[in-house]
């Protein structure tokens, strides 16, 4: 058959991004013959050059009834691809979380040895911007070329006492001090404050603006904050800590239900025991969490030989997991994952606050109601009237108050049915009287579970079997 008669019989569509050719027969009959060689010219007049799938167009040639009722892909471009993302180099591994005092021949431990703290001298080199790259450019099938595509350009987070240079490829440190990653992953140079002891009478409250180092205990009753890192290399007793970085306690928490331990980003302890923990990020426990109250933004981990979660109540917006959670003696423990824990209170304070709301507005309307008759009879002096006005003012403004909070409620309620990444994760046992909620869903453990993740999935809360 002759080249042009093709057109009659062929039609060849490119996709909206020239990625992709497709051929499609506009008819068929008896007297339709092509050799390869023609179809190829053919696509090839048509604007598709590059990408073409010869083998495809011999099968079409030699097998056409085979083809002929469907679109069939004849010609595939190549997609730029996406470069490196540029990063941030740091002259510390700012990913390594053990401070632990060194360790002597003997066995025993000395506690004046903190030389793995991240110590910078002014002006030395904190970090270096490592640039993004660029991908490999790509071909549409029409034989234009895709730009390649740069990856993102990484940029520093400025925190206190640092500078960048002006290629914005260096920080250095404006001050002798400790290297500290605080919210929002700034990076800071705090000076440290080192008290070689226990934080009792003789020391006081410490309120200090970068990273305190303690040697002894934090003992009961007692408050040690600080804008940069808190490491104990003690224990703490029913004490008040607060950071804008990270709470390390070598010696564990066991608080007698006094005090908190609050961090922006992660709390580590060897163990907690009657105590209150909030964490930013994560909370990581070697040992056990008993009868606590632990709220965490992202991650609950209890790992480690003992690894038991028992008693109190564990919230964690991400992932819960530990070896055993709960005992033999049924002793009850609630693990809640899925929705930040300041969202859960949040939603109770405003369901509390609706109902006072909805109570109030009743009373308005049934006053207003009374003054609406005596209007209507004439009876009104300028005390009521003056009444009449500031009521129906409180009714617009508490109308519209139960609105922002029903707002406000569904808003929250959407955030607990984000519950994907949601999950609680027992590696050995799981006992009877535990709660799991996930997300808006609840379900009570009555038996004894072994190596089991708790997920969520369609409107219920499922077992996995949990392999590690």
């Amino acid at each position: 058959m002759e080249d042009h008669l093709l057109e009659s019989y062929l039609r060849i569509q490119i996709s909206a991004d020239k990625l992709s050719a497709f051929l499609t027969f506009n008819r068929i009959t008896e007297e339709f013959d092509c050799t390869p060689g023609q179809l190829e010219r053919f696509v090839r007049g048509n604007g598709v050059v590059f990408g073409i799938r010869t083998s495809v167009l011999s099968e079409i040639c030699s097998n056409t009834l085979a083809y002929c009722k469907e679109q069939t892909l004849i010609a595939v471009g190549n997609p730029a691809s996406q470069g490196k993302d540029g990063s941030i180099r740091f002259a510390y591994d700012m990913q390594e979380q053990s401070h632990r005092p060194a360790e002597l021949e003997d066995g025993k431990v000395d506690f004046k040895e903190i030389a793995r703290l991240k110590n910078v001298k002014r002006g030395q080199l904190i970090a270096e911007r490592i640039d993004a790259l660029f991908g490999s450019p790509g071909m549409m099938v029409t034989g234009e070329e895709i730009q390649a595509k740069q990856g993102k350009q990484a940029r520093f987070k400025v925190g206190k006492n640092v500078v960048v240079n002006e290629n914005q490829t260096a920080m250095y440190a404006l001050i002798d001090g400790l290297v500290t990653i605080t919210d929002k992953e700034k990076v800071n140079v705090f000076p440290v404050y080192e008290v070689n002891g226990d934080v009792d009478y003789r020391v006081g409250n410490i309120d200090f603006v970068g990273t305190v180092v303690i040697r002894g205990n934090v003992l009961s009753g007692f408050r040690v904050k600080a804008s940069g890192d808190i490491r104990v290399i003690g224990g703490v007793e029913g004490a008040e800590l607060e950071s804008e970085g990270s709470i390390e306690i070598t010696g564990g928490i066991m608080a007698g239900n006094k005090g908190y331990v609050k961090a922006q980003r992660n709390v580590k302890s060897s163990f907690i025991q009657d105590s209150n923990v909030i964490a930013g990020e994560d909370v990581l426990v070697s040992q056990s969490i008993m009868h606590s109250n632990v709220r965490a933004g992202r991650n609950v981990i209890c790992q480690g030989s003992k690894g038991l979660i028992v008693g109190g109540s564990i919230q964690a917006v991400e992932k819960v997991t530990a070896r055993v959670i709960g005992n033999t003696m049924s002793t009850a423990t609630s693990i809640e994952v899925g929705v930040r824990p300041e969202s859960r209170s949040e939603l109770q304070d405003l369901r509390l606050k609706l109902r006072q709301h909805l109570d109030a507005i009743d009373k308005t309307e049934k006053a207003l109601a009374i003054l609406d008759q005596q209007a209507a009879l004439d009876q009104l002096n300028d005390q009521k009237m003056a009444m009449r006005i500031k009521l129906s003012a409180t009714r617009r403004q508490t109308t519209a108050e139960i609105d922002q909070i029903r707002e406000r409620v569904l808003e929250i309620e959407k955030t607990l049915e984000d519950t994907d990444k949601a999950r609680v994760d027992v590696s050995h046992t799981v006992y009877g009287g535990i709660k799991v909620v996930i997300g808006r869903y609840t379900r009570f453990i009555k038996d004894p579970i072994q190596r089991v993740s708790f997920r969520y999935s369609e409107g219920d809360i499922v077992q996995l079997a949990l392999f590690t």
